[in-house]
């Protein structure tokens, strides 16, 4: 064949397949996510078509590297917009690139989720001692500011459990030679488990994918089979299969005769954009901007110009923003009151900044408050008579009490729970993989919240607990960057240079945020019947 399909997803002999006609220039075009460039090199790639955002500069760089590997060969990406925006996306990697500019990597902070497996795994390859396996360990930048207190906590917790969990013998995985002086593996048991579980790659838990008739397909992640009924029609491996049954963590399919309803989405497909690239975002609205005021449009680079109709409208229903301005809308609709924001930090630090500043809001003067978020900005809903808009001062935007709000505005609890299944299941607390059987994520979620109870309860200081917790800041909200992002909207208020406009109906940047609220929703309506009712009002505009 010479079309391919390849995804983490599906069946390694398949992917195999695929990397084989890469290498050898039969195969002429892939369908392809990451999952592709894992380490292997295809010298007869001369394009990459990237589709939609890739939300990030290195990212970008990333992808165009699959191409050219040939000495002396240019690598190529062409960039596909999935929606008109994302156009201006395109034009601010080219300049950024151009710069030399790309994303800082941020390491992780003592995940002692890690330490404790990798001390078992040491335990098994000879045993190891204490004192030499501290000083070996803080010299891996993540952990160069570990204390020994901390060490000894987690040293502790493969050992007996620690204090809470002292009385089960599962986890008391490594002990103590003293004739050696060494820490060795408690049981081949707990070898042979830790084997099986070993690893830190904890996305959510995966289902075979396989005909009833016994071939597999590949693997789909659980919460996405879950709610299915047998006779649902769906896409995977480039194919159309209607769900027969699921069965032992597999789910049977057949071949389907009628058109799929349903594709399978994986998180890597909601990822914000970077900062950098966010940064470069605005600089490119604001370069846009003073290109249509002097009507220098010929001057933009072809992604821009190509964005110049969304761009018009927008400047004539409100204001195209300029790098260091926040741009603020308010109209008032059947719905309510709509505050749109664009501060263009990404999703998850909009998400933060939306839910603080309606819970702010909200001690001003009581309301209740719908979020929309998006990579350029987010919504306030609220009823009627609410006067939102009038209470975005200055000091709501302040970086006092940002963490205590941050946890008011959040179910700390429960978002720590899941994500502490994730904490457990590293570190070896709760085991996914048997001999001969898996547990399913609902069963993996039920004990690692049993166990997050516990510790909570009758170890309030377990570092795990306060890991997750820490875990749940960063991954939903990107609690680093959303003190940065705050911190700058506050001062842009502060300076007076935050524009506050009310407009008629939403702008093309207000436009998506609708979309995102109202395509959460259930209706008679297809999403498609009413993005076009909402695209023909905007469009009216002359």
């Amino acid at each position: 064949p010479i079309l391919g399909l390849h995804h983490g997803s599906v069946d390694r002999a398949m992917r195999e397949r695929v990397e084989a006609g890469l290498k050898d220039g039969s195969m002429r075009l892939c369908v392809a996510t990451s999952s592709l460039d894992l380490g292997v090199d295809f010298a007869p790639v001369e394009r990459v078509i990237q589709i939609g955002s890739v939300k990030g500069i290195a990212r970008t760089v990333q992808r165009a590297g699959r191409s050219g590997h040939r000495p002396g060969a240019a690598c190529r990406v062409l960039c596909v917009p999935t929606h008109g925006l994302e156009l201006l996306e395109i034009a601010a990697v080219r300049r950024a690139v151009a710069s030399g500019e790309s994303e800082p990597r941020e390491a992780l902070r003592k995940p002692l989720d890690v330490l404790a497996q990798h001390m078992v795994t040491c335990a098994i390859g000879g045993g190891f001692d204490p004192g030499d396996l501290f000083e070996e360990v803080r010299s891996a930048y993540s952990y160069r500011d570990l204390e020994r207190a901390e060490f000894d906590w987690t040293l502790a917790l493969v050992e007996h459990g620690g204090s809470a969990l002292r009385a089960y013998p599962e986890y008391r995985k490594v002990v103590r030679d003293e004739a050696l002086g060494r820490c060795m593996i408690a049981t081949p048991r707990h070898a042979a488990l830790h084997r099986l579980n070993v690893g830190t790659i904890t996305s959510d838990v995966s289902v075979s994918v396989q005909y009833v008739s016994g071939k597999r397909l590949g693997s789909i992640e659980e919460s996405f089979i879950a709610n299915l009924e047998p006779g649902d029609v769906f896409t995977f491996a480039g194919k159309n299969l209607e769900l027969a049954r699921v069965r032992d963590m597999t789910a049977l399919v057949r071949p389907a005769k009628k058109k799929p309803t349903l594709t399978p989405v994986w998180g890597g497909t909601r990822l914000p954009i970077s900062e950098s690239l966010g940064r470069a975002v605005r600089a490119e609205l604001e370069r846009v901007g003073r290109a249509l005021e002097r009507g220098e449009e010929s001057s933009l680079d072809a992604e821009s110009a190509a964005a110049v109709p969304i761009l018009r409208a927008q400047r004539g229903m409100s204001k195209i923003p300029g790098a260091e301005e926040l741009l603020v809308e308010t109209t008032t609709t059947a719905e309510g009151e709509h505050v749109f924001v664009y501060p263009f930090e990404g999703r998850l630090v909009h998400a933060g900044i939306a839910a603080i500043l309606a819970l702010r809001l909200g001690r001003i003067r009581p309301a209740t408050f719908a979020i929309a978020s998006n990579d350029y900005g987010f919504e306030l809903l609220s009823a009627r008579g609410t006067g939102a808009a009038e209470l975005l001062a200055p000091e709501v935007f302040t970086l006092d009490g940002l963490f205590d709000d941050t946890l008011a505005s959040l179910n700390m609890s429960e978002l720590a729970r899941r994500q502490f299944r994730e904490v457990a299941r590293v570190a070896g607390l709760v085991v996914q993989n048997h001999p001969g059987q898996s547990k399913s994520g609902r069963q993996l979620q039920a004990s690692a919240g049993l166990l997050y109870d516990v510790l909570s309860e009758f170890d309030p200081g377990n570092l795990l607990v306060e890991q997750a917790r820490r875990e749940v800041l960063e991954r939903q909200f990107e609690r680093s960057r959303l003190a940065r992002a705050m911190g700058r909207l506050a001062s842009l208020a502060s300076r007076g240079a935050m524009t506050l406009r009310a407009v008629e109906r939403p702008t093309p940047l207000g436009f998506p945020l609708v979309i995102e609220r109202v395509g959460a929703r259930l209706s008679s309506e297809s999403i498609l019947e009413r993005v076009e009712k909402m695209r023909a009002q905007w469009q009216t505009w002359r």
